[in-house]
């Protein structure tokens, strides 16, 4: 009878000890009150889903690490067909044969929404994680909606990219000093209906006046497709290719 009590005992004792280690503080279970302010805690997973075309240099097997481009498109190639992401830019360019000495990733956006700095991060995390990827040499480039896409990444993760190409997008002035550390190079059509020219204008007049390296081309009789001359351009890839991020500093372009 002694022994069953001391079992009972010690199985008590466990339970208590359980309870005890996992029970969440009282500060944290606290239900809200009319009139108080009470402290509370956010415990949520957010799931990100998104579809996306990626390519791997013919010779990826050969290296051990390569850039990595991630190119944003435009609002018309939002949906559910990846094919519609194929329309401009480098995945136009790799669908008609072109070969790229990178790792490009090309994303779409879902239908009705815009580009979000939390879902790209993820999406970048994972390319990272299981493709040989050069750390310090990650590219973000996007044209119209993914320019502005480009800008916004650029600055919620200003320590991940080497370069930026925005093209015909924009951004909030106030970024430069977040990014400006980060070589741009902005393209923009002087005659844009869409997205006016001002809007890139804005964008570089700070990045210089925070100290920035940036570079900016304006076609002078360009509408709103100033990406068709900007993508076949091989010089824009020779000088991306270029930038990489110097050792302990995030972002900085190697001299």
């Amino acid at each position: 009878m002694r022994g069953w009590s001391w079992k009972r005992l010690a199985v008590v004792g466990l339970v208590a000890l359980l309870f005890h280690a996992n029970r969440v503080p009282a500060a944290e279970q606290a239900k809200p009150e009319p009139g108080k302010q009470l402290p509370q805690k956010l415990d949520r997973v957010v799931k990100v889903t998104l579809n996306y075309l990626l390519y791997l240099p013919e010779d990826y097997a050969q290296k051990d690490s390569w850039p990595l481009v991630l190119f944003l498109h435009g609002a018309g190639e939002r949906g559910d067909d990846l094919d519609r992401v194929k329309v401009h830019g480098p995945p136009k360019l790799i669908a008609s044969g072109k070969q790229f000495p990178f790792v490009c990733v090309s994303p779409q956006c879902p239908a009705n929404r815009w580009w979000q700095p939390e879902d790209l991060t993820a999406l970048v995390d994972e390319i990272l994680e299981k493709y040989k990827v050069d750390k310090d040499r990650v590219y973000v480039t996007g044209l119209s909606m993914g320019g502005f896409g480009t800008w916004s990444l650029a600055a919620a993760t200003p320590e991940r990219f080497a370069a930026l190409v925005p093209i015909c997008g924009g951004g909030d002035p106030i970024w430069a000093r977040r990014i400006s550390h980060i070589p741009v190079w902005v393209f923009h059509g002087a005659k844009d209906p869409v997205v006016p020219l001002e809007r890139s204008e804005r964008m570089v007049e700070a990045l210089k006046k925070a100290g920035g390296q940036v570079k900016f081309t304006v076609y002078p009789d360009a509408g709103h497709d100033s990406w068709t001359a900007a993508y076949n351009d091989p010089e824009l890839y020779q000088w991306l290719l270029q930038q990489k991020r110097a050792p302990g500093k995030p972002g900085r372009a190697k001299p």
